[in-house]
């Protein structure tokens, strides 16, 4: 027999190690878990670089897990919770690595996802499952769970702590003027293949600041690729008009950018998911991924979409002949976006009423 779901979880275990953007998407789920349930524990075990994005984030517990330390890793873990039982154990990570780690972990009833979405044989690790739900976006899927458990309010809330002095730093960095944030690198991946030109982003560049007076600034990671593309983009636009902060920030800082800038433009990564749960207008360039999986949640429609040309281009198919969230690995998919379209979105968006930031800076250190 399945075990019986809680009817009023007392702690409750999230198990989602990665990525930066998952784990913004995720958010909104553990919030709506608080309202249902505000007594009840979570602990959310998380790698070391999301967790370091989210610390301070109320009422939840982390637990760090650092893949790199591999088996070590997880029975220093297993260690360090081996006196708790949790009541429930919402297994959000489709990895075998998180599956071998949940085997460690005690808890009365272990959710996952149904069998369509769940990938690495995840359903075997678990005893309830999510109901279908084809061709869902991945902040729904995470919702599911919430579902799942009987949850009333689903309602969108994220409210990620920002230290104060991240803001002060960011605001040094930047001034006071408005300005155009731009993300220009996803994270480096085997085949990933997400990463727009350098003409192209000095093309928009140069339109926000004749058309709009706004000023660029460039952030991303250290990695000699991303330092790489931030000075071809520079050596493209008009030294004045571009800061780059390129490798300068940690995350809380990079929330901190964000938060602050007046629209984000970004390849599928975790910034358009931070600006999309920080409320800052958000285009994301979109053409190896599907956006309608993975996009910028609330932003979907300012997307610049190119997935559908990218799959009847390199893979001869209809989107629809797909497996949900099949990716387009081909180096040359991202060329079919033009600057023209992201000047355009550029331009529906900044037509918009501008919003005021989501969240206030805290005072978590």
């Amino acid at each position: 027999m399945k075990p019986p779901l809680p009817a009023d979880p007392r702690h409750i275990c999230v198990l989602r190690l990665s990525a930066l953007g998952d784990v913004c998407n995720l958010v909104p789920t553990v919030r709506a878990l608080q309202r249902q349930w505000p007594e009840a524990r979570i602990t959310w075990i998380i790698g070391q670089g999301e967790r370091s994005l989210l610390a301070g984030l109320s009422g939840v517990e982390f637990v760090v897990y650092d893949k790199a330390t591999g088996l070590a890793g997880m029975r220093a873990l297993w260690r360090e919770l081996a006196d708790t039982r949790f009541d429930v154990l919402l297994h959000m990570q489709q990895a075998l690595r998180a599956s071998v780690l949940s085997l460690g972990l005690k808890a009365a009833v272990r959710v996952g996802y149904d069998k369509a979405r769940a990938k690495d044989a995840q359903h075997w690790f678990t005893q309830r499952h999510l109901a279908p739900h084809p061709r869902a976006h991945v902040l729904e899927s995470f919702l599911d769970f919430a579902r799942l458990l009987g949850v009333d309010d689903l309602s969108l809330e994220w409210d990620l702590p920002i230290p104060a002095l991240a803001v002060k730093e960011a605001r040094q960095l930047t001034g006071s003027a408005p300005y155009l944030l731009v993300s220009p690198c996803s994270s480096i991946r085997l085949r990933n293949f997400r990463n727009w030109s350098a003409e192209g982003y000095a093309a928009v560049i140069e339109h926000a600041w004749r058309q709009h007076g706004l000023k660029t600034v460039l952030t991303g990671g250290g990695s000699t690729q991303e330092r790489q593309l931030g000075e071809r983009i520079k050596a493209l636009c008009p030294q004045e008009i571009v800061t780059d902060a390129i490798g300068q920030t940690p995350l809380k800082g990079l929330l901190a950018l964000i938060r602050e800038a007046r629209l984000v433009i970004a390849p599928d990564s975790g910034p358009v998911h931070m600006a999309n749960a920080l409320g800052t207008p958000v285009v994301g360039l979109y053409a190896t991924t599907n956006p309608d999986r993975a996009g910028p949640y609330c932003w979907r429609d300012f997307v610049v979409d190119r997935y559908p040309h990218a799959v009847r281009t390199f893979l001869h198919r209809e989107p629809t002949e797909l497996p949900w969230g099949r990716r387009v690995r081909h180096p040359d998919a991202m060329s079919l976006i033009r600057a023209d379209e992201v000047i355009e979105r550029l331009e529906a968006v900044l037509a918009l009423p501008e919003i005021s930031p989501a969240t206030e800076p805290s005072d978590e250190a």
